[in-house]
């Protein structure tokens, strides 16, 4: 099975409070599937958080079953680093990169690009739902 996954990670101060979310959709249909957020911690950076959005759509996307998987997220950064474009130079951001080239290594397609965070709102707003509710 083939699906898309809007993976997105965000922070409130860089580092701050983050959370990561993900929504998971058929490939065919663009039916929803599976949709998932997670509190990060009160002191996460921004590219760390997204990272974090990306493993969380992973394990999603394997959850329902899915074998191909295309990864939709708003970070050109990540994009590039998981596509090899960029170097990863941040020890952070190294582990994190070394474990989600392993997840994405478990399908038997996959892709990630980065789109204008507008088409990747579904992602954003559950992160900032999960920062709102954290706050509280």
């Amino acid at each position: 099975m083939r699906v898309v996954v809007h993976v997105d990670g965000g922070a409130r101060g860089n580092p701050g409070p983050a959370a990561a979310a993900a929504v998971v959709t058929d490939a065919a249909s663009g039916a929803e599937l599976d949709e998932a957020t997670r509190y990060l911690g009160d002191s996460v950076t921004n590219n760390v958080a997204e990272y974090h959005g990306l493993l969380l759509g992973l394990e999603r996307a394997r959850a329902v079953g899915a074998d191909e998987v295309e990864v939709v997220n708003d970070s050109e950064l990540i994009a590039k680093q998981v596509n090899g474009e960029y170097k990863v130079k941040h020890p952070d951001m190294k582990a994190l990169h070394a474990e989600a080239l392993a997840a994405l290594s478990s399908f038997s397609s996959w892709s990630i690009r980065s789109v204008p965070r507008a088409k990747n709102a579904d992602a954003d707003a559950l992160v900032n739902q999960a920062l709102d509710a954290a706050a509280l």
